[in-house]
């Protein structure tokens, strides 16, 4: 009977403390969307070494005009929209080979739909021959 009264009132108690806590995880407080557009233009020029400050600032500008967009709550499509116009502008604003390191940068894998990179790595690598023996 004291074993009974004993389980019943340490699982009262554990119930309790764990009811008790606060979640474990917060929310993360959302970002301006300057702060937003700055933290996409950084990193986007730290990849890509741009030292033009005409062209940070007309990254910076289209960065902040579809941080803006984005904070309106879309739907999954616009956003698919919205990413399509970031990288149909950003193909206008870069350089072929900073499109081409934006696009294939390993951390950011993958930036594009899966299967696109192998195919453009397909078309560029030149076909092998295995070699043949010699005959005699």
């Amino acid at each position: 009977m004291i074993k009974k009264l004993l389980s019943i009132l340490s699982f009262a108690l554990l119930a309790g403390s764990l009811m008790a806590q606060e979640p474990v995880s917060e929310p993360r407080p959302q970002r301006t969307p300057e702060e937003e557009a700055l933290k996409q233009t950084t990193r986007l020029v730290r990849e890509l070494g741009i030292r033009d400050s005409v062209r940070i600032d007309t990254i910076y500008r289209m960065h902040l005009k579809y941080a803006k967009f984005r904070q309106k709550g879309l739907s999954r499509a616009e956003n698919m929209e919205r990413m399509q116009a970031i990288y149909a502008e950003l193909k206008n604003l870069l350089t072929k080979e900073e499109l081409d390191k934006f696009m294939n940068h390993p951390a950011e894998q993958p930036r594009r739909p899966s299967g696109a990179n192998t195919l453009m790595q397909q078309k560029q690598a030149p076909p092998t021959e295995s070699p043949q023996p010699d005959q005699p």
